[in-house]
């Protein structure tokens, strides 16, 4: 079997048919014209290293890069990526409620905000500790406020903390599926919608994992833990 992953003009190649892999790269290079750099290590800012006992993924420098461009390179790292049991409200909200703020309202960093955001979920990839606090900052895109910008800058210390953390893929894992799940009820005060959080391993190695917003609100604790487990249930084998 051979895998074959396009993005642009990057190939990967990979499987455990070595002359069908040959065959595929003198097909494509018939056609096209390509070059081949060998054993794979980078690609689309992932690093990759290798071993016949495991595969480490991480995104260490484009984490370290998106640290120096924001501007923290000699910040104070902390230990957790976002402070507990924070409420982020959007400034709708805040404005009925009688509680709005001009000073809390972004001009000139809404744009920071944007793209400090869309870097970060892109290292979610390989950093699935800090999905559950971008999911939460991702919501006030539209009309961000200065307290949704310091939780995103807390962020970037908290991944400061240690830039080179990632995922491992274990070769000696077992064929057993492991699904884990948690909630936070409710979440969102604007909206009274529970986050659920769940990651699935195979062996021990990570597969998939997620951040997301139940579709509906529940009325207790309980319930919402049964959703978190039935949504954990239906990625798992749907």
């Amino acid at each position: 079997m051979v895998i074959m992953l396009i993005y642009v003009d990057d190939l990967l190649l990979t499987g455990n048919d070595a002359v069908m892999i040959d065959e595929l790269k003198h097909i494509l290079n018939s056609d096209f014209k390509i070059k081949y750099l060998r054993e794979l290590d980078c690609f689309l800012r992932f690093e990759i290293l290798r071993s016949n006992e495991r595969i480490f993924l991480s995104q260490r420098n484009y984490a370290l890069e998106l640290i120096k461009d924001i501007g923290l390179g000699g910040a104070k790292p902390i230990i957790t990526p976002m402070v507990q049991n924070m409420k982020l409200t959007t400034l709708e909200y805040d404005t009925e409620l009688q509680q709005y703020d001009n000073d809390e309202v972004l001009t000139e960093e809404k744009g920071i905000f944007q793209k400090l955001i869309g870097g970060l979920i892109y290292l979610t990839h390989t950093r699935p500790d800090t999905t559950y606090a971008l999911h939460h900052l991702s919501q006030f895109m539209q009309q961000p406020k200065r307290s949704h910008l310091e939780a995103a800058l807390r962020v970037v210390r908290y991944i400061k903390k240690d830039p080179r953390q990632g995922i491992l893929l274990a070769a000696s894992s077992s064929y057993q599926l492991n699904a884990y799940c948690e909630s936070d009820w409710p979440s969102y005060p604007m909206t009274r919608r529970s986050i659920t959080g769940f990651c699935n391993k195979l062996g021990n190695s990570l597969i998939s994992q997620r951040s997301k917003k139940q579709n509906t609100i529940a009325r207790s604790p309980a319930e919402v833990e049964y959703k978190s487990m039935a949504i954990t249930v239906a990625k798992l084998f749907g």
